[in-house]
């Protein structure tokens, strides 16, 4: 007889399987993330049909079986019946359930993630229409990263470590975001480093163009290569670079204050313009796929909605 266990889980994904079943995907507290089969789920009145659907929370009787775990019980704790009537609450749902895809463990307590996704889709559910749901969108996806501990530097220079701040009266960008230094760059200091780097380039080539002439006088043929037997060797002298992470965007002084709001547990500027907001959401967005090595489908419905912001 099938082990069966009890779990606390709410539906990250569902998938239609067979003529009447349905695949889903649960992050519970306790093993993590499960993949389950609800049979007869998409059946009419099946008692699992409601219970199966996205973002509910169920307690569950499941049993382990050989290649998939099946749900015999599911007694629902908490809905959010909020977030089906708003498509850009529903978008944004979606968008924060592919992050904790993502980063969820399998047969390992997830208990803060578990907390935290809940935490959020409540906001966004209790979320007045005048308010703006890419600002919590923003905050949330900033949140994850924090428990992944992949956040990114925002309120300092990966590259110099010195504070940055908004400069509302210079229209010139003076900070930027990088993925690959780890978040907020100071322009200035990034110049800086292209420039030793152009420079360092220059000697390097100045030093191959010299030991190349040398050769040709001597009558010898230059060579990158030499054996261990040549009665004469050129040795090279080889120098490790610091790299220079390209930038990703340069910011204005809105979106680098709208950035250092994101590690405090509130938003305070939850109104600021839709078009600041989404600025950050791209950028984010774009740093959360390249950690995680994933694509976030959802954010192609973000842009759908906010196509005409769009810049």
């Amino acid at each position: 007889m099938s082990r069966t266990y009890k779990a606390t889980g709410i539906n990250l994904k569902a998938t239609a399987f067979g003529e009447s079943d349905r695949i889903v995907t649960i992050l519970t507290r306790e093993f993590g993330l499960i993949r389950a089969i609800a049979t007869g789920a998409r059946k009419h009145l099946s008692s699992l049909g409601g219970r199966s659907g996205m973002f509910v929370v169920n307690q569950l009787l499941i049993a382990k079986g050989r290649s998939i775990d099946k749900i015999t019980q599911a007694q629902t704790i908490k809905t959010y019946p909020g977030l089906g009537g708003d498509l850009g609450k529903l978008a944004a749902s979606q968008y924060l359930a592919e992050i904790v895809l993502a980063q969820a463990l399998s047969e390992y307590p997830q208990d803060e993630l578990f907390e935290l996704f809940n935490k959020h889709l409540s906001r966004l559910e209790k979320l007045p229409k005048n308010l703006n749901v890419l600002a919590y969108l923003v905050h949330g996806i900033f949140q994850f990263l924090d428990l992944a501990g992949l956040k990114p530097q925002v309120e300092a220079c990966c590259l110099t470590e010195n504070r940055v701040t908004p400069d509302f009266d210079n229209p010139k960008a003076l900070t930027a975001f990088s993925i690959n230094a780890g978040g907020v760059v100071s322009v200035s200091a990034w110049e800086n480093l292209r420039t030793k780097a152009e420079k360092r380039k220059r000697i390097e080539e100045n030093n191959l163009l010299e030991v190349a002439s040398v050769a040709k006088e001597s009558g010898g043929v230059y060579s990158t290569s030499q054996t261990e037997n040549s009665s004469s060797q050129m040795y090279e002298t080889i120098v490790h670079e610091e790299e220079l992470p390209p930038l990703l965007r340069r910011l204005s002084a809105s979106e680098l204050s709208l950035l250092q709001q994101l590690p405090q547990s509130e938003i305070i500027e939850e109104t600021a313009i839709n078009q600041e907001w989404l600025y950050v959401e791209r950028l984010l967005r774009q740093y959360a796929q390249y950690h995680f090595g994933r694509s976030i489908r959802s954010a192609a419905l973000i842009d759908s909605l906010f196509a005409t912001i769009h810049g």
